[in-house]
């Protein structure tokens, strides 16, 4: 069975996380993106794939999505090195703004121990929130892409555009 060259994951409970990934899809090429709920589909497929999509809202006060949170230890037992890693996240940086998109740093520091080299990070500018354990260490960057369905949903689909012409670079394809 032949596979895309990039494998997208996600969790949604209110299926905007899945409409951000069918639109990351959509730009980055149908035939270049398999497309998996993580909810359906064992994590351990992603060891298949040289390039990750990874797909994490955050829920309520800094917590993990309910499919991401069942298959979490999996996530330890994933061989990511030498494969290159990018993620998105779904926040509320207005009903949220202490732990706007939070899940999406948890996930980060998950893939980085399991040895994935992250691309795909992406200016703070322009959101207003009081924290996030999704910024670099510097703070000047997200870890992933943020978007916020809530509060910003007319700015998402010009920041997956702008978003997947720089992981495609970051990825080399």
């Amino acid at each position: 069975m032949s596979r895309a060259p990039i494998g997208l994951f996600y969790g949604s409970s209110t299926c905007y996380t899945e409409m951000a990934g069918e639109k990351i899809r959509g730009v980055l090429g149908e035939d270049r993106v398999d497309i998996f709920n993580v909810a359906d589909t064992p994590i351990i497929t992603a060891q298949f794939y040289p390039h990750l999509i990874f797909g994490i809202p955050t829920w309520d006060y800094g917590e993990l999505q309910e499919d991401w949170e069942e298959i979490w230890g999996d996530l330890d037992e994933l061989e990511l090195s030498g494969k290159t890693v990018a993620l998105y996240g779904l926040g509320d940086q207005v009903g949220y703004p202490e732990w706007f998109q939070d899940a999406l740093g948890y996930l980060h520091s998950k893939i980085l121990a399991r040895g994935a080299r992250p691309c795909g990070y992406w200016p703070r500018d322009g959101y207003e929130f009081e924290a996030s354990k999704a910024l670099t260490p510097d703070e000047t960057h997200f870890v992933g892409l943020p978007l916020d369905e809530e509060n910003e949903f007319q700015l998402t689909d010009e920041r997956i555009r702008q978003w997947c012409a720089q992981i495609e670079r970051e990825f080399g394809l």
